[in-house]
């Protein structure tokens, strides 16, 4: 039996880690890190110092199949876990959207698959290092439940974290609502095919690929941006739409050449909410 723990992490400040967190991940006996390429070296690094941090040394067996992966550490009769680094396969955008992303969660379940398989032959626990929290536009839980087609027995348990919109809203120090009134969530790519959810008096976008608010009637609409969120490159703008959306776009511009990667996220509000 495999025991796969999902620990959501933040959005790059340690401290956002939870006691339970914690826990989960000093307690399995593999904690698989995913590498997503040279362009986002970041978020692995991130996960590495948390391993770091949390575990008091070095991340260990950063092969791509783990072949040269060091045996678990001993500190004071308490064994250490081992960590893993994979490359984590790329998704097909050539294809329909829906049918790319249901076979790179394929591919990506048989790599996790592969890995449990090889280190833990006899079963055990592991750790996942989920960026933001798992159950907010991420894919680590529906991966997840692939990893039992072929008779794996495993068993999932789910550490939240904080979301990108948690930090979001308190960095700029507002609320996520307007007083009484719903918010939805939702993608850039959505905003884009269809606009303004009706009946949402605010909307937090996710996962945009920039500029997705371009396609709104800038007026009477306020915005609160921010990328790297908890990331000591944070950055944050705010203001009625029509004078800073050509700012946030042009800032975005200059960020992602810098760091060759990033990610966002923003919440918009009618004027008279």
């Amino acid at each position: 039996m495999i025991q796969l723990s999902l620990i959501g992490i933040g959005t790059g400040n340690p401290d956002h880690v939870t006691l339970a967190g914690v826990k989960a991940l000093q307690a399995a006996d593999l904690i698989l890190l995913p590498r997503k390429g040279e362009g986002k070296s970041d978020l692995v690094d991130l996960r590495r110092l948390l391993c770091r941090e949390l575990l008091g040394r070095e991340a260990l067996g950063r092969e791509t199949s783990g072949r040269e992966t060091s045996d678990r550490e001993s500190l004071n009769g308490v064994e250490r876990p081992r960590v893993v680094e994979f490359d984590l396969p790329e998704r097909d955008n050539s294809v329909d959207y829906l049918a790319a992303v249901d076979d790179w969660h394929a591919a990506i379940a048989d790599v996790w698959g592969e890995l449990m398989d090889t280190w833990l032959p006899q079963g055990g626990r592991v750790a996942m290092l989920i960026w933001g929290d798992p159950s907010l536009y991420d894919s680590s839980l529906r991966i997840a439940g692939r990893l039992g087609e072929g008779g794996r027995q495993v068993e999932v348990k789910v550490v939240p974290g904080i979301t990108s919109l948690q930090v979001l809203t308190a960095e700029h120090r507002i609320p996520l609502n307007a007083l009484a009134e719903p918010v939805q969530i939702t993608t850039g790519r959505r905003l884009r095919e269809r606009g303004w959810p009706a009946d949402a008096a605010r909307v937090a976008v996710m996962l945009d690929r920039g500029g997705a608010f371009e396609t709104l009637p800038s007026e009477g609409i306020h915005i609160w941006w921010g990328a790297y969120l908890g990331m000591d490159k944070q950055c944050l703008i705010e203001g009625p739409l029509s004078e800073v959306g050509a700012a946030i776009l042009q800032q975005r511009a200059v960020l992602r050449e810098q760091h060759g990667w990033i990610m966002d996220t923003y919440l918009l509000a009618r004027r008279s909410c």
